[in-house]
């Protein structure tokens, strides 16, 4: 199959997966989009939202409209590390007679992993997702596993309750390719939620992708070409992060402690690539970098505690950093 054949067959991919889950998912679009542009990139995305949103009903849907393994599990403070990467028990062998050590696999062995509530666990159990989420694999004594291909998490948080969570580090943060705000419904929306979810009527949901599909968008997303004027503004969006750059602006150093990193720039090319292909182009522009700006930025800048005070948010900061990069990219052109 050519590439034109097969970035017809992503799109097409895509407008199945958004029909099926709009069975059971009102509206959200925004949401649906960044979250397959974060699969077909290979990523793990971090769902923020109230509680009533939807987050744990959209990764369920999102699970039953692919051929995937599935596995849910609720982050708890008492929760512990083997209760997810699994643990090392004692097995009789039936015809030696002899014991011995088998490993048991936890529920971080399947596809997608819905972390709910992730922010309610202590960092020793968070970091038990770090090696998971990075290398695909799980290290238990002197024995590495790797993880069923693709794998995904696919994680949840409450941004307004604090009392009993425990904030991701940024290390694990870093490892989410997205950070997606989940926000309150429209009017029209809310009306159509409750005239689907009072009534008599379940919506059953069939799976349309399979892993292949899946492998098949990732490979292509990699061959898509990005101009170089497109790099340069990622490059220079994300160094202007970063506080600690000698050519830091002031507005910079007085809004952020801490800025982006390497990783950033990959995943938002990489992203930027996955969203031509959505929106039928086959290179990277920069309305793909700038749509998928916030999402890829927000959980890797640590505002300072002035930005905090005066009530500027992460997604504020980055707004105007985009402004600013736009118009020294034009002075440039």
């Amino acid at each position: 199959m050519s590439d034109t054949a097969e970035a017809a067959a992503f799109v097409a991919n895509y407008e199945k997966l958004k029909a099926a889950l709009s069975r059971r998912i009102v509206g959200q679009e925004e949401v649906i989009e960044q979250v397959f542009i974060a699969i077909a990139a290979g990523g793990h995305s971090l769902l923020e939202g109230v509680p009533g949103l939807a987050k744990t009903l959209l990764v369920k849907t999102l699970a039953d409209a692919m051929h995937l393994g599935f596995r849910r599990i609720q982050f708890t403070p008492d929760l512990m590390p083997a209760d997810i990467t699994g643990t090392e028990i004692i097995q009789e062998d039936a015809e030696t007679g002899r014991r011995k050590l088998m490993f048991q696999k936890g529920p971080i062995f399947t596809q997608i992993l819905l972390a709910d509530e992730i922010n309610r666990t202590p960092p020793k159990t968070q970091a038990a997702l770090l090696e998971a989420m990075q290398e695909k694999s799980v290290t238990v004594g002197q024995e590495t596993f790797s993880l069923p291909r693709p794998f995904f998490v696919l994680a949840t948080q409450n941004p307004i309750e604090q009392e009993g969570t425990y904030p991701l580090p940024e290390a694990q943060k870093d490892r989410f390719l997205f950070l997606i705000k989940v926000d309150y419904p429209t009017r029209d929306h809310e009306r159509e939620i409750v005239a689907r979810t009072t009534g008599s009527d379940s919506a059953e949901v069939e799976a349309v992708l399979t892993a292949e599909d899946l492998e098949k968008a990732n490979a292509l997303a990699r061959k898509v070409p990005v101009p170089d004027h497109v790099v340069d503004f990622v490059l220079d969006l994300v160094r202007a992060t970063r506080p600690t750059e000698p050519d830091a602006s002031a507005y910079v150093k007085e809004m952020l402690s801490w800025g982006a990193g390497p990783r950033a720039s990959q995943q938002l090319v990489l992203a930027g690539k996955v969203r031509a292909l959505l929106r039928g182009r086959t290179h990277v522009t920069l309305d793909d970098i700038e749509a998928l700006a916030a999402p890829a930025l927000r959980h890797r800048l640590v505002p300072t505690f002035h930005a905090e005070a005066e009530g500027i948010t992460v997604d504020h900061i980055v707004a105007e950093l985009l402004r600013t990069v736009k118009k020294d990219a034009a002075k440039v052109l």
